[in-house]
């Protein structure tokens, strides 16, 4: 039945893990990516780094595994949704690729909304456009450097750029192909309209794919780098998120995906385009044929934890802090943080956004800070799941919960109780990865389809209901929380202008 590679082209690293037909992880390597910030607020990275990391890491997950290219009998790819990679006529890079992350570009979204209409926008596309997507990228390379704009024929995403190197084709999954917010969500395909209107050439996009669909085959050129055989199918997997949802088995209305790392990410599948009114999600097509998502992104999540510990407490054990929260009560005698440190992405789009403490009495101590710290990130991931309801989805029944803080009970606990929802862990740690793998191995008709494929690869590990009692107290901490950030948001522009 052979084997499956899942190649992910994180910010970071590429990573390739080799799965078997029944699912079970073999193997995994990775190499190290170099970042670039040339400017303040700008992120780069060269594709041809990407190129060579993925092919190092390929030949080492082959060697762990102990098994050969010709043993491989599909390829699927995932990675850094949003960047920007420009190619000229023969597939050559033209300058480094503008990242996710990179903040240069918000001129040209508000160019976007003008030359659109924002309202117009967010019905095509499902989301308003942010400075981390791709379509303003493309116009400020317009505007700063024409002679590079000038010799450009193709566009592609960084996982993209790899699979041109592997198959010597031009191809981009339906996920990643409306993050770069040039497509019409509900045609899964890109927008004349929109590129019309911002006059980016419909010719220099890449067709798009389902993600278990195949886009091409493995070269000679790129076997001899890789260890895989020539001809081995390369399916078009999905961007990160995407793909991490499949990879945890999140893939049907009412299952939900929580990634609680340095940022939050809460994802939800939909079964048709749903769109919130104002942009405040991100609604994309899924890496699932058929299927959309919607995506919520809070900045400091775990990230708040860790400044916390490390601004406050840095003598203290991450777990010692925990377990002295444990000894404050539910809600915190009223105390409320707003885990604003980075700014906010979800619901607030405002990098002005600034974190705090409220409600502090003489009765609050550090298990109550800390406790707070726990609740006020776990309030504003319920932002998003209010936002994902109140858009259309309904009730959530369960919460796949992955990243680092989630090794707490006493978070795991708050979250369930906060969101009112059953908290599973899964037996798959690898994400993105793996998800890609499990893309490839349906492209290659050894699993059936993207629903039985996990069914029988993901099972859960662990669960943590809500507390009854407890979800009250949330529920009336909520309302307070809710109201916190709009009753401070002017006060938060005149803070930001005290040097």
């Amino acid at each position: 039945m052979g084997y499956f590679l899942g190649i992910d082209i994180s910010t970071t690293s590429s990573k390739a893990l080799v799965m078997d037909a029944a699912g079970k992880v073999i193997a995994v390597a990775s190499s190290p990516h170099t970042l670039q910030t040339p400017r303040p607020l700008w992120s780069e990275q060269d594709p041809l780094e990407w190129w060579e990391a993925a092919r190092l890491c390929i030949r080492s997950a082959l060697q762990k595994a102990g098994i050969s290219g010709d043993d491989v009998s599909a390829v699927g790819l995932t990675g850094q949704m949003h960047g920007l990679v420009l190619l000229d006529e023969a597939g050559r890079v033209l300058r480094p690729a503008i990242l996710w992350n990179d903040q240069r570009t918000q001129d040209q979204c508000d160019e976007i909304h003008r030359r659109v209409g924002k309202s117009e926008f967010i019905q095509i596309t499902g989301n308003v456009a942010l400075t981390g997507f791709t379509a303003p990228k493309i116009l400020w390379v317009k505007e700063n450097e024409p002679q590079v704009y000038a010799r450009v024929k193709h566009i592609l995403l960084p996982k993209d750029y790899v699979r041109y190197r592997m198959t010597h084709e031009y191809a981009m999954d339906k996920a990643d192909g409306a993050g770069t917010v040039l497509f019409d969500l509900k045609a899964r395909d890109w927008s004349d309209a929109v590129l019309s209107k911002l006059e980016i050439p419909r010719e220099w996009m890449p067709r798009t794919f389902e993600g278990t669909e195949f886009t091409g085959v493995v070269t000679e050129a790129a076997a001899q780098q890789t260890g895989l055989r020539a001809g081995t199918p390369v399916a078009a997997g999905g961007g990160d998120q995407a793909a991490g949802a499949v990879g945890m088995g999140a893939v049907e209305p009412g299952v939900v995906s929580l990634t609680l790392g340095t940022s939050g990410v809460v994802f939800a599948t939909t079964p048709s385009a749903l769109i919130e009114p104002d942009g405040r999600l991100h609604a994309f097509c899924h890496a699932v044929p058929g299927m959309w998502h919607f995506m919520g992104v809070m900045l400091s999540a775990a990230g708040s934890l860790q400044w916390y510990h490390d601004r406050l407490a840095p003598e203290m054990s991450f777990d010692d802090l925990i377990r002295e929260a444990e000894t404050a009560p539910a809600g915190c005698e009223g105390l409320q943080f707003l885990p604003y440190l980075m700014g906010e992405r979800t619901p607030y789009p405002d990098p002005l956004a600034r974190g705090a403490f409220i409600g502090l009495t003489l009765r609050h101590g550090r298990a109550h800070l800390t406790r707070a710290v726990l609740e006020g990130v776990s309030f504003g991931l319920k932002d998003s799941f209010t936002l994902i309801q109140n858009a259309g989805l309904g009730k959530v029944t369960q919460v796949r919960a992955s990243g680092g803080g989630t090794r707490s009970a006493l978070w795991r606990q708050i979250l369930a109780s906060v969101l009112d929802a059953e908290l599973v862990m899964v037996n798959t740690t690898e994400g993105g990865a793996y998800g890609a793998a499990l893309l490839a191995a349906v492209a290659a008709g050894v699993l059936s389809d993207i629903q039985s494929a996990c069914d029988a690869c993901i099972k859960i590990t662990g669960s943590t209901s809500p507390d009854p009692l407890q979800v009250k107290i949330y529920q009336a901490s909520y309302r307070v929380f809710q109201q916190l950030y709009p009753n401070l948001r002017d006060n938060f522009v005149q803070m930001s202008n005290i040097s």
